[in-house]
């Protein structure tokens, strides 16, 4: 079989695959993930799924890294993106629980469950729980905080909202917004500055009601 499609070929493209496989993965779980519904869902045929990946695994793998580079990347990012204060640096990493576009927790749950099927998801879930409190830790360290203190600070954060997602919790973002300066006070045993957290509003509201997957086709 050739690795690339002939010229004039129409077939869908790998991006429009993958595109719609974490879309289907996010919204209905690995198990209803097939080869022949997203074929049928693209409009071509199933024997076309070759002309772009090696074989379902290949799929599942490349969706793994798509997961990991969204979720786990953004964490970091904004663990990492500069503050002048700790509470400020948590603020960044809140931005994940609030923006779409940077964390999907519907992606996040869905890749968990999955995990409790797959030894290589759950090598991966694994290796981005460690990088991303491994990242928060580090958040804390600069600022100042002694290892073992910002270890249990960083997991205590992260852990916490993992579990918001995990028990589906819903709660408007207003309500979120008015607990936010002591959720920050918990984590960090500092009190947030005002303009921190008015910073902080105005970006979750203008992120607020965005779904981080639309309806499937």
């Amino acid at each position: 079989m050739p690795a690339h499609p002939a010229p004039g070929d129409a077939r869908a493209p790998r991006d429009d695959w993958l595109d719609l496989a974490l879309m289907l993965l996010a919204r209905r779980g690995i198990g209803a993930l097939t080869v022949l519904d997203l074929s049928e869902r693209l409009g071509v045929s199933r024997s076309s799924f070759y002309w772009r990946f090696r074989s379902r695994d290949d799929l599942l793998e490349s969706l793994l890294q798509r997961w990991d580079a969204r979720n786990t990347g953004s964490i970091v990012r904004q663990a990492e993106a500069p503050a002048a204060t700790i509470t400020e640096a948590v603020c960044n990493v809140f931005r994940c629980w609030v923006d779409a576009s940077l964390f999907s927790p519907r992606l996040d749950v869905a890749v968990r469950e999955w995990a409790r099927l797959s030894e290589a998801a759950r090598r991966r879930l694994d290796c981005a729980d460690r990088d991303r409190m491994a990242a928060i830790e580090a958040m804390f360290v600069r600022h100042g905080y002694a290892p073992e203190d910002a270890l249990v600070r960083a997991r205590v954060l992260y852990t916490m909202q993992i579990g918001y997602y995990a028990l589906d919790i819903k709660e408007a973002m207003e309500a979120r917004l008015d607990l936010a300066p002591r959720y920050l006070e918990t984590f960090t045993g500092v009190r947030p500055l005002e303009a921190e957290l008015a910073a902080f509003r105005t970006y979750a509201l203008s992120h607020a009601g965005a779904e981080d997957f639309e309806d499937l086709p």
